[in-house]
């Protein structure tokens, strides 16, 4: 029994696989990169098409100069602050007509604040001024804004203010509201300040890089329709329209961003499939005397369809009974993400990757890293195919390599142990 135990260790110690280590005949795939710094922290972008040739995650990147491995870090491009906070609401009441309140803000710059209002179609003028006096004394002016609802009018909703990037930690607002055009009940009250949330800063906002662009729109019905092949494993975060600087109409239109793998499509399956929405406006107009000027011609989208496959992206959006929109492109767009290093020579650097057998490399480099507001920029050349690519051996065990080894064992140990048990039985019977 002993021996069987034995052989069944020794198998089991032999299935494990020691990490392979990167060598660069065994990446498929390479890209120089140019740089004109001499020292210092140097980032270079990396382009979306990179994902379908590398390893998930990007854990086979690996840089080299002089044939030495050069340490990196990945930076993503995202808010520094993901949420919104709430706001606190204050001294909520009546001067006059208008509706006057203070605000507490977080303690963080801001640039955006978001007034929940109820009530539809009005239009109002917010009077904003800015304090670090808890006691609101020497107030800074920060502005006028004009807020609206035009749903009568089958346009969009607008109620945040957009201010220069502050810090000030309270805000004194004054609303005048006034009625949209062909709205008569109307009531204007304290009640209508249902709350306040301060989304991050637009100066902390991400960057994105194009994935996919088109020009080819397709009318089907009432909708305008774009259909992208997305290759595997392209993070898609947002989907971008581009109008001409002509085209000077208002408008309002839902979106919808369908996402289909395209292994589930030859499988005639739909289960995995993914469907978003959103809304692009505009509202370029003047009533009641205010000038209101809103757009917004992006919708955040974040498709996970293509995390093992390709997929098949239909964007559709709705015009209703009114004219298409006539737009010029529409993108797909992925989060920035940058490569960064700190060269010590000025010898050509060359990036490598295709080898999925790797795992994340971890760098003393990575742990520590800081972006520079002064790190250079580095260029990454076109990909090439590695003319040194040789196939890596498969140096599993023998065991990792014909695993049905390792039951047939065990089933041996099983029986032997059986055959100890039944034997042991019989002598104690006899």
């Amino acid at each position: 029994m002993k021996t069987a135990l034995l052989l069944l260790f020794l198998l089991w110690q032999s299935a494990t696989t020691p990490e392979p280590a990167a060598n660069q005949q065994f990446f498929r795939y390479q890209r120089a990169i140019t740089t004109t710094a001499t020292s210092g922290q140097s980032c270079a972008i990396l382009d979306p098409n990179i994902f379908p040739h590398a390893a998930p995650s990007l854990k086979d990147l690996r840089l080299y100069q002089d044939s030495h491995e050069l340490p990196y870090a990945v930076t993503l491009s995202e808010p520094e602050q993901l949420d919104s906070d709430t706001a606190q609401v204050l001294n909520l009441g009546l001067r006059g007509h208008n509706i006057v309140f203070d605000v507490a803000m977080p303690n963080r710059p801001y640039t955006d604040v978001a007034l929940n209002l109820a009530g539809q179609d009005f239009i109002a003028t917010a009077t904003v001024s800015g304090t670090r006096d808890p006691n609101y004394t020497n107030q800074t002016h920060l502005g006028d804004f004009t807020l609206f609802d035009l749903t009568s009018q089958h346009l969009f909703r607008s109620t945040t203010l957009h201010l220069q990037e502050t810090d000030l930690p309270y805000l004194h607002i004054e609303l005048s509201v006034s009625p949209a055009p062909g709205t008569r009940d109307l009531n204007p009250t304290p009640q209508m300040v249902r709350g306040v949330t301060v989304p991050p800063s637009r100066d902390a906002q991400s960057l994105y890089t194009t994935a996919l662009q088109t020009t080819r729109l397709a009318q089907r019905g009432h909708q305008t329709i774009a259909v992208f092949s997305l290759p595997e494993r392209i993070p898609i975060d947002r989907i971008s329209f581009d109008l001409p600087a002509s085209y000077k109409a208002n408008f309002s239109r839902d979106v919808h961003i369908t996402g289909h793998p395209v292994a589930n499509l030859a499988a005639n399956v739909s289960a995995t499939s993914e469907t978003l929405a959103g809304t692009i406006f505009r509202v370029h107009l003047q009533q009641v005397g205010r000038d209101i000027r809103q757009q917004q011609l992006s919708v955040p989208a974040t498709l996970g369809a293509n995390m093992q496959s390709a997929a098949l992206v239909e964007v559709s959006i709705d015009n209703g009974n009114d004219a298409p929109l006539p737009l010029t492109a529409i993108r797909l767009e992925a989060r920035q993400r940058k490569l960064c290093f700190d060269p010590p020579t000025t010898s050509p650097i060359t990036l490598f990757y295709g080898d999925s057998t790797l795992s994340v490399p971890k760098y003393d480099y990575a742990r520590l890293f800081s972006l520079s507001e002064n790190a250079h920029t580095a260029q990454l050349g076109p990909e090439q195919l590695n003319p040194a690519y040789s196939v890596r051996p498969d140096d599993r065990p023998y065991t990792e390599r014909h695993p049905h080894l390792l039951w047939i064992a065990l089933l041996g140990v099983i029986c032997v142990l059986a055959l100890v048990a039944i034997r042991s039985s019989r002598r104690v019977i006899h």
